[in-house]
């Protein structure tokens, strides 16, 4: 007796055209859309860069201690009160000068890498898990599913994001980096399950999905092997460029006040610090403020870059 399984897959490999292998009209070798959409990025200019920029910071957030011997958190006052920055003697401690405690503002930089990092890719990675997973029942099944599913994604949206993180951070005593990721995380889901949701409902009612269900494959074989990589593209985008957007808004959070403290290493709190000595000593401020721009920008651009080679309307 024939497997109907692999029948089932067979028939819907032949008939699903999003992911499957085509071949251009000049005759060359077949590609798939994430072939295709390699193939634009390696040649798109806002990827190169925003890869180097971000691969750079990985490495910084990874082996801090490659980078500079001075420690972020010990400070001499009698010597390096807000010491000024020796731009001549590069990756030293008093390179980009001393805070108002006497660190290294060149220590904290380079420290304070690895707390924004980790809240970007930690908050990013569970709310595309938490949200795709939601989105991806709710817009598979709907009916009473997609009804409960939307309201209570409408009552979290109805919550001022960074409003609402604050409320969250209140409630605890010791605010970690796994702390703030938890808030974010909380209130930060919804987004990816709408987007989910949508591409689930556009690609639910493909040719190959009606083909799987006629020959008897299960609804977890349709979800996880036939709609969900069919439906990821836009998921990757949204978590791409939404992973700056994390680093920043924890970086607002601990400018507040509200989110990471000493003697946690964050640019937010740097920042924060520098505004008590922004007249007489500007660098405090303006480094860390650069590094944070640097890195929300290096995401926004890779999230565009993404978008560009994975939306056929744009190339």
């Amino acid at each position: 007796m024939p497997d109907v399984t692999k029948t089932a897959d067979a028939v819907v490999d032949a008939v699903a055209p999003p992911l499957v292998d085509v071949s251009d009209v000049k005759g060359d070798k077949a590609r798939s859309l994430w072939g295709d959409a390699w193939s634009d990025l390696r040649r798109n200019p806002y990827f190169l860069v925003s890869s180097v920029l971000i691969f750079f910071l990985l490495l910084i957030a990874a082996f801090p201690s490659i980078f500079t011997s001075a420690s972020p958190t010990t400070g001499d006052l009698v010597n390096h009160y807000v010491g000024k920055p020796e731009l001549g003697d590069i990756a030293s401690p008093g390179w980009l000068g001393y805070d108002i405690q006497g660190r290294s503002v060149y220590a904290r930089l380079i420290y304070g890498t690895r707390a924004s990092i980790i809240v970007g890719i930690c908050v990013t990675a569970i709310v595309t898990v938490v949200g795709g997973i939601t989105g991806m029942i709710a817009g598979y099944f709907g009916g009473w599913i997609d009804a409960v599913v939307s309201r209570i994604t409408d009552i979290f949206f109805g919550i001022p994001f960074l409003l609402g993180a604050m409320v969250v951070l209140q409630s605890f005593v010791d605010r970690t980096v796994w702390v703030v990721v938890f808030a974010l995380a909380f209130l930060g889901w919804t987004q990816m399950a709408r987007v989910m949701r949508g591409a689930v409902i556009t690609v639910k009612h493909a040719d190959y999905v009606h083909a799987a269900k006629a020959l008897g494959a299960g609804t977890s074989r349709i979800l996880f092997r036939h709609i969900l990589p069919n439906a990821m593209a836009p998921v990757i985008v949204v978590a791409t460029i939404a992973l700056g957007g994390y680093i920043s808004a924890e970086a607002t959070l601990s400018y507040l006040g509200l989110g990471l403290a000493s003697p946690t290493v964050s640019w937010g709190v740097d920042i924060s610090a520098g505004v008590q000595a922004i007249r007489t000593s500007q660098h405090i401020l303006l480094y860390p403020s650069i590094m944070l721009s640097l890195t929300v920008l290096a995401f926004i651009m890779l999230g565009e870059a993404v978008r560009n080679a994975l939306d056929p309307k744009l190339r």
